[in-house]
């Protein structure tokens, strides 16, 4: 058996840390000495702490440790370490994708001096945009979703003998944003007009294309907006993007395209 300082020593594990561990339930001592509380640790609980470090470093909560370490079957054990691996990897990548925006950024600052001019690199007009008919679902949406309502449009494709024009998309109709839980509607453009749920119809749009990936697309927002304000227009209708170039496209993030669109009418004076 040994003693709490010694079995922190042999672990790397600070005594303050198996105190918590016990307190949580997450992992108790072999043995508590009645009259002194001193706490006793064996040899065949080392590999159990160190385990537990294991899946600290993996990016598991302590309860998700507490919960994988009861009773959990190795094959759900093997599939909830998969899960975690590719949430791993995804926040990796976008980590990468954020290093490579800022070093732009930081290149845009060193050859202008202005903080925001990375913003000023959108190229905004207003275009006459023509009907549109889609195929579209509309729900209370989280973003993380829209792969999963993406499939149920295109699953009606063969079903209902339509043909998909290339044109993929979402409108944003709530006036806040909420990535958790938005009112959204994903569209998939098709030919046959006779076919589609709805008609967009057509009508003045400011228009900019985005380059990147999802998450800095409120740069081009915030961009039209503020030209739209500039140049005498005003919003008049829910904004939307269209997907032009994504990684079904076997493209980098950096070389993804989003046009997006945003119903506009002169302003009234």
């Amino acid at each position: 058996m040994f003693a709490i300082g010694e079995f922190s020593k042999i672990c790397q594990v600070s005594v303050k840390t198996l105190h918590h561990y016990d307190r949580i339930g997450l992992f108790k001592p072999e043995k508590v000495d009645n009259f002194t509380g001193y706490r006793y640790y064996s040899e065949e609980q080392i590999e159990k702490v160190l385990l537990i470090k294991r899946l600290k470093r993996y990016g598991f909560s302590l309860e998700e440790i507490r919960e994988l370490l009861a009773g959990t079957n190795e094959r759900t054990f093997f599939s909830k370490l998969l899960k975690q691996k590719q949430l791993l990897e995804l926040q990796m990548n976008e980590t990468a994708l954020v290093i490579r925006e800022m070093s732009a950024h930081l290149k845009s600052l060193e050859r202008t001096g202005d903080i925001m001019a990375y913003q000023k690199n959108y190229e905004i007009s207003v275009k006459e945009i023509p009907e549109r008919a889609v195929l579209a679902c509309r729900k209370k949406m989280g973003v993380e979703e829209f792969g999963k309502y993406y499939s149920t449009l295109y699953e009606r494709v063969p079903r209902e003998k339509v043909t998909p024009n290339g044109i993929t998309g979402a409108v944003y109709y709530d006036e806040e944003f909420n990535p958790e839980c938005s009112d959204i509607e994903l569209i998939v453009g098709i030919r046959e007009k006779e076919k589609a749920d709805k008609i967009m119809k057509k009508g003045l749009c400011a228009v900019t294309v985005h380059k990147g990936g999802y998450s800095s697309l409120s740069d081009a927002y915030g961009a039209l907006i503020t030209w739209i304000s500039e140049n005498g227009y005003e919003c008049s209708g829910a904004p939307y993007d269209i997907y032009v170039k994504t990684g079904f496209d076997s493209l980098a993030v950096e070389d993804w395209e989003t046009e997006v669109y945003f119903p506009v009418k002169k302003a009234e004076k």
